[in-house]
């Protein structure tokens, strides 16, 4: 349901665990993955695993940076073939709008989505789960790898305005001060990274235009080849548009080079609508943002691209059986007492 992700995204995750006298082996068996994708990494593992294995070794470790640590020393490289379209694209703006449409080749599960107004860019990641899968270290993973991409291509003087994150803040921030260095903003309605929109305007020196167009090409060849199952494109796009208030079926089909009876078409032979798949999404970000957060409903009505407050509650109460604070009172005594979260029935 999450998709797979390359085995390159654990780089350093075994020197990291052990710095932190975490057995990085006994981590990989619990959550059933081969130690060989520590080796080989272009082995597709699945997204859900690394999640779990990230979080359990944070505990494990006793330290909420986990992810953070293991950003560190990444380099263009790990990114496989995504880094080809990095250095040779003719802008940083290119380059970050060819890695949102070729994402999926390195991580299935993470969704990147650009918007842009008045001068600011907004860099949105969306880590796709199923049953509120905890994904902290992960999504700052991802954020610090952008981060530390972005300084690459950028220069090591360049700052984003903010470093958003969702979670709460850790209880020492010093590491998120230092590896990101610039202001980090936690309890967010997003993750992901703003900066000024005329910083990714700039030329990159090494860009080669044939080099680029060779690389769309192949690139292209892969993504036929290994194409993602409809279901699953249509989730990723589900989770891209949500937050925008643009995340209807036709937007999404759209998005698939379709109209929106060929869509409905395809979704019934999947045994599948449009509309579970929506709800779907809408239940694990209602869960994460409700649980993790104290931000005003309105607000997270909004991002679950509900126009009003009430239209949000009554789609709450006919999946939760309660209203959104109610339920969100209910998890703030479950986490207090060590229980897990409640999920819709």
């Amino acid at each position: 349901m999450s998709g797979l992700v390359r085995s390159a995204c654990l780089t350093n995750y075994a020197e990291i665990a052990r710095s932190l006298n975490v057995d990085p082996m006994q981590q990989l068996r619990l959550v059933g993955l081969d130690p060989r994708c520590l080796l080989q990494p272009d082995l597709k593992i699945p997204t859900k695993a690394v999640a779990r294995l990230l979080e359990s070794s944070a505990r494990e470790a006793g330290v909420d940076d986990f992810g953070l640590r293991m950003a560190e020393t990444r380099k263009l490289s790990n990114l496989g073939p995504l880094a080809l379209l990095c250095r040779d694209e003719p802008t940083i703006r290119a380059a970050l709008e060819a890695m949102r449409d070729f994402l999926y080749l390195h991580n299935q599960g993470l969704v990147l989505g650009i918007e842009e107004s008045d001068g600011v860019m907004v860099l949105r990641m969306e880590q796709i789960t199923v049953g509120n899968l905890a994904v902290r270290q992960a999504i700052e993973l991802a954020g610090a790898v952008t981060h530390r991409l972005l300084k690459t291509l950028l220069g090591s003087h360049w700052h984003p305005s903010v470093v958003c994150f969702r979670h709460a803040p850790p209880l020492d921030d010093s590491r998120h001060r230092r590896v990101l260095g610039t202001s980090v903003q936690f309890n967010s309605l997003m993750d992901g990274l703003v900066c000024r929109s005329s910083d990714l305007d700039k030329p990159l020196p090494n860009a080669d235009p044939d080099i680029a167009r060779y690389v769309h090409q192949y690139l292209k060849s892969i993504r036929e080849e290994s194409k993602t199952a409809l279901l699953e494109q249509v989730r990723q796009i589900i989770w891209m548009l949500l937050p925008t208030g643009r995340c209807s079926v036709e937007h999404v089909a759209a998005h698939l080079g379709r109209d929106r009876r060929t869509l409905h078409r395809q979704l019934t032979q999947e045994d599948e609508t449009f509309s579970s798949l929506l709800d779907q999404a809408r239940t694990e970000l209602a869960m994460r943002h409700l649980a993790h957060s104290t931000h005003p409903l309105s607000e997270i009505a909004g991002v679950l691209g509900f126009s009003e407050l009430s239209a949000f509650s009554r789609w709450f109460s006919r999946h939760f059986y309660c209203s959104p604070s109610t339920w969100r009172a209910r998890q703030a005594n479950r986490l207090v007492e060590g229980d897990h979260i409640e999920k819709p029935a």
